[in-house]
């Protein structure tokens, strides 16, 4: 066998699943060796004598289940990914194969389509991303990995200082550099001025350092880096603290508007720069939930607009069944008023109330 062909073990304790799969993907034999077993042993077995690339195991097997099969790989065979089959669907099952180093799960029953497309997506060399601190902020970094609610790991290095950040499903869980951990390890590396940086997708954490929300964690850790510049700190943190000041007044002014109950102002990359929730809010609301979902929504619209040609959106309005959500660009500027509030508000005195406040915000930003 040609050696960038790679092999593939399927092992399930159903004799009529293994063989199905194997009819069904045997027309990627081009692109990969696809071997079956019926348990986990015999899977052992197969490993101790051949490079497998990619196990996909069932969970719940005889003598060695899944997600012990998937510690022994990861014990003994690191390199092999490991994708879990499962029709236990549930957040603790894939919550421990993840904990485990499980690289995806798949529930029974699933399209075989679906299966392939895994297979196919996980023995593709990844290299990953490179490049350097000069060409992005470590902060813009985050966000894109916060945001597209990415799982990996982002590798930062700077002459003979390393460190490197775990997310989550979007959330940072884990950070190292020279030393430290967590949240200290973080703010050391945004300190940095340059350097270069890598990203792994699928990379987890072997332990979790943070809990804090990212937005929480950019806040402070840009209030240290002014700090951290003696000779403009002052200059600096004054301007800043008037604007988010005069910007927390608009905030205030239109979440005293009835029927508001969330408001924020974001800014080009996706940021929030100032937010209020009302206690009222029907929802119990945090900016870590808002956050993304807003992001997204405002690149999607850009995005249609931009295949439409007909440039960027300026004002955003959705009507939901119990909800409203209006999002607005500020004139002359790049960042968004974003609203919500109740359906029944009084959609005109929301309209003139928030284009008086927008005029605010443009003299403000």
């Amino acid at each position: 066998m040609p050696e960038e062909i790679k092999r593939v073990l399927v092992v399930d304790d159903e004799d009529d699943l293994t063989w199905s799969i194997s009819k069904h993907l045997e027309k990627d034999k081009n692109r990969y060796d696809l071997i079956c077993v019926n348990s986990g042993k015999k899977a052992l077995e197969v490993l101790s004598q051949l490079p497998i690339a990619l196990v996909i195991s069932d969970i719940r097997m005889p003598e060695i289940s899944g997600l012990d099969l998937l510690v022994k790989i990861k014990d003994y065979y690191p390199s092999t990914k490991v994708i879990i089959m499962t029709a236990y669907g549930s957040s603790e099952v894939h919550e421990e194969a993840n904990a485990r180093g499980c690289l995806k799960y798949i529930e029974k029953p699933f399209e075989i389509n679906d299966l392939r497309q895994l297979i196919l997506e996980a023995i593709e060399e990844k290299k990953g991303f490179k490049g350097t601190i000069t060409d992005f902020h470590l902060s813009d970094l985050i966000q894109m990995n916060c945001l597209g609610r990415m799982t990996s790991a982002l590798y930062i290095t700077r002459e003979n200082s390393n460190g490197v950040l775990y997310f989550q499903e979007g959330n940072i869980v884990h950070a190292e550099c020279d030393g430290l951990e967590g949240e200290e390890a973080i703010f050391e590396m945004l300190l940095w001025e340059g350097g270069s940086f890598s990203t792994k997708r699928g990379k987890t954490a072997n332990k979790e350092t943070i809990i804090k929300g990212w937005q929480s964690i950019l806040l402070e850790a840009m209030q240290r880096v002014d700090e951290s510049k003696p000779d403009h700190s002052f200059k600096i943190s004054e301007n800043q603290e008037i604007i988010m000041a005069r910007t927390m007044q608009v905030l205030n002014k239109l979440l005293s508007v009835k029927g508001v109950f969330l408001v924020s102002v974001f800014d080009p990359e996706g940021f929030p720069i100032a937010s209020r929730i009302s206690d009222n809010s029907p929802q119990k609301y945090s900016m870590n939930e808002v956050t993304p979902v807003v992001s997204n929504l405002i690149k999607q619209i850009d995005t249609a607009g931009e295949e439409l040609r007909v440039k960027h959106a300026k004002d955003i309005m959705i009507e939901y069944d119990n909800a409203l959500l209006r999002i607005t660009g500020v004139q002359g500027k790049k960042e968004f008023l974003v609203i919500m509030a109740d359906k029944n508000i009084h959609q005109g005195v929301l309209h003139l109330e928030s284009k008086k406040q927008l005029r605010q915000l443009s003299k403000i930003l």
